[in-house]
């Protein structure tokens, strides 16, 4: 209830950290206003205990009987310190250790008592005495006790006083019978002091004897204070109870960031569902393979459903309209980029030792959340990783996972294993090339990352940008389809690689496809070279050269003798796009075209 939640408040907010205070204790380190606070705080457990007790709930008595108020210790503080600071930083007459508890203390600090009261009465006397009304009596810690004269009244100074030091506007004296009560004073202050100290430390030792109690106790208060906070958040945000059963299935209807969702200072938190089945039904989900553009909110959904988890897993309400969580053993989490610069370790090694730690030591209990892993190497490097990765978290581990990432092809994946799903985060794209970001999550997938969008958004230079578009236009036009191909060969299907290669987007590509086309149209192995064999050069060339990861097939050795039967037509070299080629292109151009030298 309201009430009682505001008893509790108003009961720990008297508390401060009492579990750093008893280890500073325990350590000698504790000063003495944290020991006094120590004390005060001790003083508020009777309070919280009753309140603990008055509830209904078996977690909350259970704290109640761990909580221990530590008589021995409120009254050892009560009756020792006189007052709270640090023991090396005492002014005069101010007393550490409260009077009545040490009894040679208090013989040492009467002893000067009188010292004190002749040197409080001597600049009355002394004014007196030498008709000096603006005469002074002071202490500094260089000089110790003084008497100060104007240089005006220099004249009436006594021939008893004994110049100590010059100044600007006066003189400054001592006479034998005030340096006799300082050095009494000097040297008793100097033992107080050092008893002091001594006596304080004797005081925390005996304090650390109730260590164990202190520390059971702090730990109490600190769970009372953590479910106090997730009380006020649940009642205040809105939050749910979570259903916790022993499935291997997750379910959350209408999920919300708790950090992201406060933060937004009113605007309103889009939420999401997630829906995760470990157990072996045909079709259950047990994978979401999650697409989408740059900034359109894929790593907060990951982080949500892994905060989510683990707030229903301590006991809290959670943020989502409704909750049904197989319990996991434990939450792996690949997020973000970082490097280990003092261990020589790159950003790309850091992500793949965390990610083999993750596949050695989940279980099928156990819930994984991977961010765009592969992003730190080459494409198709990348690629491959991610698509092992998943494969082996579907058929080996069973583990309950969501798997984020850029890699679009991966989503073909979903024809493969059974247990693998493609959802992807919606956006809104108008007419005007405007990208609006929905920030919900639907099945299905995105083919772009909209990566210009954002750079534009950042800030990026508009030339830089206008020319990042038109090269993003360019690749996607399909005039170079190397990446593709690449995906294909690597993967073995060299046949979808050389056909890839020889698509007709141009007339060059087209020539070299009905070539193609009439090699496949061969009976009984005999294939038609004819109409390859007449294909412009810088075809054969392009063909030959984006069938290079595939030269064991078939398809590749036909290229291969179909271009070594051109002749060396270097005229042809006018229709190629030098700027579209690769590097290795463009070698093997230079070959071919020596090689057919040599040969005439």
């Amino acid at each position: 209830s309201p009430a009682l939640r505001s008893r509790f408040a108003i009961c720990l907010q008297s508390l401060g950290d009492m579990e750093r205070i008893v280890g500073r204790t325990r350590q000698g380190s504790a000063v003495p206003n944290e020991v006094v606070a120590l004390r005060d705080y001790l003083t508020i457990i009777p309070r919280l205990r009753e309140l603990l007790l008055g509830c209904d709930a078996q977690l909350l008595t259970k704290l109640a009987h761990e909580l221990d108020q530590c008589p021995q210790v409120v009254e050892l503080i009560g009756k020792s310190l006189a007052r709270a600071h640090a023991a090396d930083e005492q002014d005069d007459g101010e007393r550490l250790i409260r009077a009545g508890f040490h009894a040679e203390l208090d013989e040492l600090i009467a002893s000067i008592g009188e010292s004190r009261r002749w040197i409080a009465s001597l600049e009355a006397i002394e004014r007196e005495r030498t008709g000096i009304k603006s005469l002074k009596v002071g202490f500094n810690k260089v000089f110790g006790y003084y008497i100060e004269v104007r240089n005006t009244h220099l004249p009436s100074v006594p021939a008893d006083y004994m110049r100590k030091q010059t100044l600007v506007n006066g003189e400054r004296f001592i006479t034998p019978e005030l340096k006799e009560h300082e050095a009494r004073i000097l040297s008793a202050t100097e033992r107080i002091e050092e008893m002091e100290r001594s006596i304080y430390a004797d005081v925390l030792r005996q304090v650390s004897v109730y260590y164990p109690q202190l520390m059971t106790t702090a730990a109490a208060v600190a769970r009372v204070d953590v479910l106090l906070c997730l009380a006020e958040v649940a009642v205040h945000q809105g939050y749910v109870r979570p259903r916790l059963e022993q499935s291997l299935d997750l379910e959350i209807l209408g999920g919300r960031h708790p950090v992201v969702e406060y933060t937004l200072d009113g605007d309103v938190f889009i939420p999401n569902d997630t829906q995760l089945q470990g157990e072996q039904e045909e079709q259950g989900e047990r994978i979401v393979l999650l697409t989408g553009p740059n900034m359109a909110g894929k790593s907060t959904y990951l982080r949500q459903v892994a905060l989510i988890t683990l707030l229903a897993q301590i006991g809290s309400f959670v943020p989502a309209r409704r909750v049904r969580l197989g319990l996991v053993d434990r939450i792996f989490t690949r997020v973000g980029a970082e490097d280990d610069i003092a261990s020589g370790k790159s950003t790309f090694m850091v992500e793949m030792e965390e990610t083999a730690t993750i596949i050695h030591h989940a279980t099928r209990h156990s819930l994984i959340i991977l961010d765009e892993i592969g992003r730190g190497t080459s494409t198709y490097d990348g690629l491959a990783i991610a698509r092992a990765v998943v494969e082996h978290l579907h058929n080996v581990t069973e583990a309950r996972t969501l798997f984020a990432t850029h890699y679009h092809e991966l989503a073909s994946m979903a024809t493969e294993l059974p247990h693998l799903k493609v959802y992807t985060m919606q956006i809104s794209d108008d007419k005007q090339g405007e990208i609006v970001f929905l920030h919900r999550v639907a099945p299905g997938c995105i083919g772009r990352s909209y990566g210009v969008h954002v750079a534009k958004l950042a800030g990026m230079p508009p030339g830089i940008v206008r020319r990042a578009e038109e090269v993003l236009q360019y690749l996607e036009s399909g005039k170079d389809h190397a990446g593709t191909q690449l995906v294909f060969a690597q993967n073995g299907h060299t046949e979808e690689a050389l056909q890839y290669a020889l698509t007709p987007s141009n007339d060059e590509g087209k020539m070299v496809a009905d070539g193609n086309s009439q090699y496949k149209a061969g009976e009984n192995g005999q294939h038609n070279l004819e109409a390859a064999y007449n294909a412009p050069y810088s075809a054969q060339v392009v063909a030959t050269s984006k069938s290079r990861y595939a030269w064991q097939s078939e398809e590749a050795r036909f290229v291969a003798h179909a271009l070594e039967q051109s002749n060396g037509r270097e005229s042809d070299l006018d229709s190629i796009d030098l700027c579209a080629i690769t590097p290795l292109d463009a070698l093997n151009l230079l070959f071919v075209i020596q090689k057919n030298r040599n040969k005439n």
